[in-house]
């Protein structure tokens, strides 16, 4: 059931989609100045003469037409900020899975799912599902310095692998924690080091010089200045508690405080671990030291390596407390069958596409952009908005004399948690609601908004035997360029299908430079594109529901993983741990790519790059860009809890031709 402020955001999608056409149009309208006609005013009998509009919104909207109109509708509503970016676990993706079941039965949709896995009849459009990670929640939490308490969120916060535990003690500075660095570089003075009894106080990344810049990086940071590594060497010298400050005047640090959700590093703890504001770390450090160093004097003598673990005044009593608990968070696939005819009733055709984004760029994303609202316009409002439309179009064929008698059933499915690692197409999968052998083809519609010159990808054409033939004069009628790629595999939903031997289609426009990023919002997308990107859906759907049933082809020439970010690819597809947690989740390898060659496996996490760190996915791709086939680099990466180095052979991305 669609809730009031859902309805409310879908009529200020409405009016945003004006708004936008209009900046689009004009983007500074000259000016002239107001006339005041005085006099009272029958409201019953004002009717103003039509005398048109500068810039003609209403004459622009026609052009798109009605299927345009109403895609572009769906993707200012669901990329508003009310739906904050979609992350699953949020409440806004709630509230757009509330959106898409309203379109679903409005297009006339029974329910996609059984109420309970093993049952045969569909009660409900959603089809529920967990995922692990939710993320630490502080549940009580205060920092103290004798009876003086500090404020919570302006001056500290829990860190995301902080243990539910409290202590109070005395501090020792630990420098950047760092056991060994460039040069012989190290802040303790031996492995056996004791800081029992003791809070550590260390400062986050890595020494930097005057300029506040690395001293062991050209690029933001190297692999040293991973927060987890540090952690874990507190704790095992017996650190009671652990405080972490950013150095002053660090140029590439991240801005105040973090959040306990975006500071989840590497294991939890058992000990209590906290994150201070530098203003208040400097008030602490003066005074809990002899000398009454500044916490920038004592950054210095970090930065030069002049100094280890040092104990400060025994009377400077610090008090840390923290309860934190985590859980799972739990999110919904959202799916409508559209009822099938004649002998191919109970066979199917899946449309799908993913409706969850990234939120505010707490995984998946840029680390510099943590806490900005990511609306995902592109990725994937324009998938979901796609698959409302053939919803209405598909429903309205099968009701029309021209549908064929004999026609297969539609699941049209709108996935969560495809940016956290397709995991809702896989729980599908893993949990089908239909029989595979009965599933004729699957489309997925993702990133579809953005279309440039009339060029569209649509990849998966060699999932079937004859499929490109199959789909050949259909690409010809929609007068598109179709790069048709052969592979069934790919970073989005399709490929959980293609892996469980279902042929598949996936339709994309292409990566951009808001890919992942705050700036993919609606007002930047192409709906006249997308509506020739429906009408080629709609003609393959079409043919898909009543000809002759597919063959899958198990075996592709090009089995990417990649979407052409760059002349280079690595061969993983990255998924993402516990929120926060800096490096890269290895989520599945390719055959014959550079990964494979150099042992890299699922489940790896890659930290570093030539030594610069691996934040997450965005970084990588950063590194790829860098890169020429036969390029040679070291990765370093952790397995089963151990860290180690690789070397890897870079090897070309595969043709899109």
């Amino acid at each position: 059931m669609l809730t009031v402020h859902s309805t409310v955001t879908m009529l200020l999608g409405a009016a945003c989609a004006v708004s936008a056409i209009a900046v689009a149009q004009d983007p500074k309208p000259e000016r002239k100045k107001g006339t005041i006609v005085e006099g009272t005013v029958n409201v019953y009998d004002y009717n103003p003469k039509e005398s048109g509009t500068d810039p003609d919104i209403a004459g622009q909207l026609a052009t798109i037409g009605p299927v345009g109109q109403q895609w572009y509708q769906h993707v200012m509503t669901l990329s508003n900020p009310y739906f904050e970016g979609r992350a699953p676990g949020s409440d806004g993706i709630a509230a757009a899975a509330n959106y898409v079941e309203f379109w679903m039965r409005q297009s006339g949709l029974e329910p996609g799912f059984p109420a309970k896995e093993g049952e045969s009849e569909r009660t409900t459009y959603r089809q529920p599902f967990e995922l692990p990670g939710a993320g630490p929640k502080v549940i009580d939490s205060a920092v103290a310095i004798g009876d003086r308490a500090l404020k919570s969120g302006d001056d500290y916060i829990v860190l995301g692998s902080s243990g539910s535990a409290s202590v109070t003690a005395p501090l020792a500075f630990a420098g950047y924690a760092i056991e060994s660095g460039k040069d012989g570089y190290t802040s303790f003075k031996d492995e056996g080091e004791d800081l029992k009894g003791r809070i550590a106080v260390f400062f986050r990344y890595e020494p930097i010089n005057q300029e506040g810049v690395s001293r062991w990086s050209e690029r933001r940071w190297s692999e040293y200045s991973a927060a987890a590594p540090k952690l874990e060497a507190l704790a095992k010298r017996g650190a009671v508690g652990v405080i972490m400050v950013t150095p002053p005047d660090a140029r590439d640090a991240r801005r105040g405080l973090e959040t306990t959700a975006t500071s989840r590093f590497g294991d939890r703890l058992s000990i209590p671990a906290m994150q201070l504001s530098i203003e208040a770390m400097d008030a602490l450090i003066q005074q809990a030291d002899p000398d009454a160093r500044s916490l920038a004097e004592w950054r210095q003598k970090a930065d030069e390596g002049a100094v280890t673990t040092v104990p400060l005044k025994d009377s400077v009593q610090v008090t840390l407390k923290a309860e934190v608990t985590t859980g799972t968070i739990s999110t919904d696939n959202v799916g409508g069958v559209l009822r099938g005819a004649g002998s191919l009733a109970e066979e199917w055709v899946i449309v799908g596409s993913h409706y969850d984004h990234v939120g505010f760029g707490n995984y998946g994303a840029d680390p510099r952009n943590r806490g900005k609202l990511h609306p995902g316009a592109d990725d994937n409002a324009s998938g979901t908005a796609a698959m409302l439309c053939m919803t209405k179009l598909m429903a309205d064929w099968y009701a029309s004399d021209d549908a064929p008698k004999d026609r297969r059933s539609i699941l049209f499915m709108a996935f969560s948690a495809e940016e956290i690692g397709l995991d809702g197409s896989r729980h599908w999968t893993e949990h089908p609601t239909l029989k595979q052998e009965s599933i004729n083809a699957m489309i997925n519609l993702d990133m579809v908004g953005r279309l440039r010159n009339d060029e569209l990808v649509v990849g998966g054409v060699g999932s079937a035997k004859g499929f490109k033939d199959w789909l050949r004069p259909r690409f010809e009628e929609s007068g598109l360029t179709i790069r048709a790629d052969p592979s069934g595999r790919g970073p989005s939903d399709h490929a959980s299908f293609y892996s469980a031997g279902i042929p598949v289609l996936f339709l994309f426009t292409g990566v951009h430079d808001v890919y992942h990023k705050p700036g993919d919002h609606g007002w930047t997308v192409n709906p006249g594109g997308a509506a020739k990107i429906i009408a080629l859906s709609e003609a393959i759907a079409q043919g898909l529901v009543s000809e002759a049933k597919l063959e899958f082809e198990g075996k592709t020439a090009g089995s990417g993983q990649d979407r052409g970010y760059a002349r280079v690819r690595l061969g993983v597809s990255p998924g993402y741990g516990e929120t926060g947690q800096s490096g890269v989740v290895v989520e599945a390898v390719s055959e014959g790519t550079s990964a494979a060659d150099a042992g890299i496996k699922k489940g790896d996490v890659l930290l570093a790059w030539n030594g610069e760190l691996l934040e997450g996915a965005g970084d990588m791709m950063d590194q790829l860009r860098k890169h020429a086939p036969g390029d040679k680099v070291k990765i370093k990466l952790r397995r089963d809890g151990k860290e180690l180095e690789v070397d890897v052979t870079m090897k070309a991305s595969k043709s899109r031709g």
